[in-house]
């Protein structure tokens, strides 16, 4: 795929038509998210900024209008709760404007499963999955109707890299990248695109209160979050469906799912394996 072509920013009157391009980033008030909304309205895109975190959303948009010009609405919205999905939903499936979803709101916690909350576990699965689940399902149909469009979905290098005290987390950005990759299947044929980001540690809050310490990881295990969006957007524009910021060689990548592939033929047969018949 050709890479995109973002008209530089702007200034412009504040009101939005459908003339304009919209982004919407979730989990925008810190880290990833608020280096997407920056780097978004510096490729000419007015945003919709979606977090719990109102006073920090209504900070990032103030110093987004001053630098850029762009237009910023800020929704303040826990997405674990049904009622508040639901207005960001009815945002996605009635703005126009809107071409692009950056699903990045998400949380972590590591913790054996034999110690954890079961409460906690269900928030998290709410957040990283159902949430981005209905989001995405709220934003397609526009986007397919009106021919183009992008949804980035984050996940997580621990989707592969699979540890011990992971299982929830890792589970979840196991459905985001399957998600994912079924997504693109799905719109083969269609001009929308959809790309996962799987990030390693990153150096930002979401650690806090995660039950992993980023302090105890080795310097050169740790991105910078400007990093990290730079390395995503740049495998958007090189039209990569997935991209992994620190993975040296995209083959790696390649490789790895021709493997997978190379399983599918005799995952589902009549006869059981020889090695199960006695």
């Amino acid at each position: 795929m050709a890479p995109n072509t973002h008209p530089p920013a702007q200034k412009r009157d504040p009101p939005r038509t459908t003339q304009n391009k919209t982004a919407v980033v979730t989990g925008a008030s810190a880290g990833l998210g608020a280096t997407y909304a920056q780097r978004l309205a510096d490729r000419g895109y007015d945003l919709i900024l979606v977090a719990r975190n109102a006073a920090r959303l209504e900070t990032l948009a103030s110093d987004i209008r001053s630098r850029t010009g762009r237009a910023v609405d800020v929704i303040s919205a826990d997405l674990t709760d049904a009622a508040q999905i639901s207005v960001v939903e009815e945002r996605l499936r009635t703005d126009e404007s809107i071409e692009v979803l950056i699903n990045n709101a998400g949380g972590g916690l590591f913790t054996p499963l034999t110690t954890s909350d079961a409460a906690a576990s269900e928030a998290l699965i709410n957040l990283n999955v159902t949430s981005l689940t209905r989001l995405t399902t709220a934003v397609l149909p526009g986007l397919t109707a009106r021919g183009r469009g992008t949804v980035v979905n984050v996940s997580s290098a621990l989707a592969l890299n699979i540890l011990p005290v992971s299982a929830v987390y890792s589970g979840t950005k196991s459905y985001v990248l399957t998600f994912t990759q079924a997504l693109q299947q799905e719109l083969a044929e269609s001009p929308v695109v959809v790309q996962a980001v799987l990030p390693g540690a990153v150096r930002t809050e979401f650690w806090d209160g995660s039950g992993a310490d980023l302090g105890a990881f080795p310097d050169e295990w740790i991105m910078s979050a400007g990093d990290v969006v730079d390395a995503a957007l740049a495998g958007l524009d090189a039209g990569e469906p997935v991209t992994i910021p620190s993975l040296p060689q995209i083959s790696d990548w390649e490789s790895f799912e021709k493997a997978r592939q190379a399983l599918v033929p005799n995952l589902s047969l009549k006869i059981p394996a020889d090695r199960y018949r006695g």
